[in-house]
């Protein structure tokens, strides 16, 4: 019994077989048994935590101490990152879409791209959007947008969000300023500007494949409605594109904001992020420096932004302060579940990372004598299902593939496209153990089981076509 126990906690093929079967038992309680998603990621972390031998110190901490154990690290590693962003993104996106604001910019979008481009024009948005701005705030600024086009179109939520989150993954993985494609510029030693063009070579036509062409296909087989948290209280016949009319629950605007004006709004932060990013890169230490890292910061930046829409959204049309802060308190409702949710995912990752899994499964391949570029990618692939998070299988895996690529005096073009096969890896297969997945679930109103037919299929389908764009090039240049 003992001599079992041991192989499964200390031999790579016994830590896949005990983190495969929490990822099983995870998924059936929260698919079949409807066990609340919060409450499972708990019980079974917790319980992948004692059966891989864990200590509890580790796991929970003692009775003095445990702001350094698993439970609190995971929970507040990532909501640290992500609360105050996503409170002022819900913010931010709820006057928006009471002033009229966003319902203005998606039918000025519609009426471009027309009732059956509306996915096109989503997605264009989530790449344009998705350069300057981190994927998760990217979420947040675009979701008010996405649900009023799958209002107005009368179809599936699915439709319209997939090509938007693909554009917004595709920048995410495979382009600066993004901290992984940084990283990946340090530990393989190759200029930004190749990683910036390879990443628009391998990542377009993996967006084309995931966002465009699976997005159209499954968005009109996996029936999702606007999540009814969205929708206020009173009723209006809104007409769509394709001109059959559609009830939905929203205020009256008469005089909606023009549609610059919201362009500008959301502009705000993206410049100021940008701002800060470049600033890093271009300029010397010094108080402008300070001044633009301060003002780009996210949180800060969505703050601002948030102010600036008060006024000009709110009290310049009429609005009181009081009704601004109900506006705000009731937005912010639904953030609580939303919170706790991917907290407890992120709690998961890290008890699959603390196993020593990833490590174990990085070491084995890293001695199977595959070529480079496929070597690259199979062990971020191998880190990203194991752990969940994009970033640490990029940071993991450069430095593995790091020195192996500097002994080969590879052409800064060939480094570059070892770079984006690490990053096409690092978002295959997205599942339970990523944070990403429960803030796409519960922001998209989809189950847990509509969210793996949905969007891990695009993450994985993002990941194979650009890793091959990425291979086929590497076979003709290196």
């Amino acid at each position: 019994m003992s001599t079992a126990v041991d192989w499964l906690r200390t031999s790579t093929p016994g830590l896949l077989v005990l983190c495969g079967l929490a990822i099983a038992v995870l998924l059936v309680v929260i698919i079949k048994v409807k066990l609340e998603p919060f409450v499972a990621l708990l019980i079974v972390g917790l319980g992948l935590a004692l059966a891989a031998g864990l200590p509890v110190s580790e796991i929970v901490g003692t009775a003095i101490k445990s702001n350094e154990s698993l439970l609190e690290t995971g929970f507040g590693g990532i909501l640290g990152h992500i609360a105050v962003i996503i409170g002022l993104g819900t913010v931010l996106g709820a006057i928006l879409e009471r002033s009229g604001g966003a319902q203005a910019l998606t039918s000025k979008l519609l009426g471009v791209f027309g009732d059956r481009g509306a996915p096109i024009a989503m997605g264009l948005l989530g790449l344009i959007f998705g350069i300057p701005v981190f994927f998760d705030i990217g979420i947040f600024v675009l979701a008010p947008l996405v649900y009023v086009a799958a209002r107005q179109g009368g179809k599936s939520l699915v439709l319209y969000a997939l090509p938007m989150l693909a554009g917004l993954s595709m920048t995410h993985a495979f382009l600066p300023p993004h901290p992984g494609p940084v990283a990946l510029g340090g530990l393989l030693e190759v200029n930004l500007g190749w990683l910036i063009l390879m990443g628009f070579v391998c990542g377009i036509p993996g967006f084309i494949a995931a966002g465009l062409a699976w997005g159209s296909w499954i968005g009109k087989r996996v029936i999702v409605e606007v999540p009814e948290d969205f929708i206020n209280e009173a009723d209006d016949d809104v007409e769509p594109t394709g001109g059959t009319a559609v009830t939905t629950k929203r205020p009256v605007v008469t005089t909606p904001p023009s549609v610059g004006l919201i362009g500008a709004i959301i502009a705000v932060p993206l410049v100021l992020i940008l701002g800060a990013t470049f600033g890093s890169i271009l300029l010397d230490p010094g108080n402008l420096l300070e001044v633009l890292t301060f003002l780009g910061t996210p949180a800060v930046a969505l703050l601002i932004a948030v102010l600036i829409a008060f006024y000009v959204l709110g009290i310049r049309r009429g609005s009181t302060v009081q009704q601004l802060s109900t506006l705000t308190g009731e937005s912010l409702r639904p953030v609580g579940m939303l919170l706790l949710v991917v907290g407890a995912g992120a709690f998961f990752g890290k008890v699959i990372s603390a196993t020593g899994i990833g490590t174990a499964l990085a070491d084995a391949m890293a001695a199977a004598g595959l070529p480079i570029i496929v070597l690259a990618y199979v062990i971020s692939c191998a880190l990203r299902i194991a752990q969940g998070s994009a970033t640490v299988a990029i940071v993991t895996t450069g430095g593995i593939v790091g020195p192996l690529v500097a002994a080969q005096d590879y052409s800064p073009m060939a480094t570059a496209l070892v770079a984006m096969s690490i990053a096409a890896g690092s978002i295959i297969l997205s599942h339970v153990n990523d944070g990403g997945f429960w803030i796409i679930a519960k922001f998209f109103n989809m189950t847990v089981k509509q969210t793996l037919q949905t969007w891990t299929v695009l993450e994985t389908i993002l990941s194979v076509v650009s890793f091959a764009v990425a291979a086929v090039l590497f076979a003709i240049v290196a």
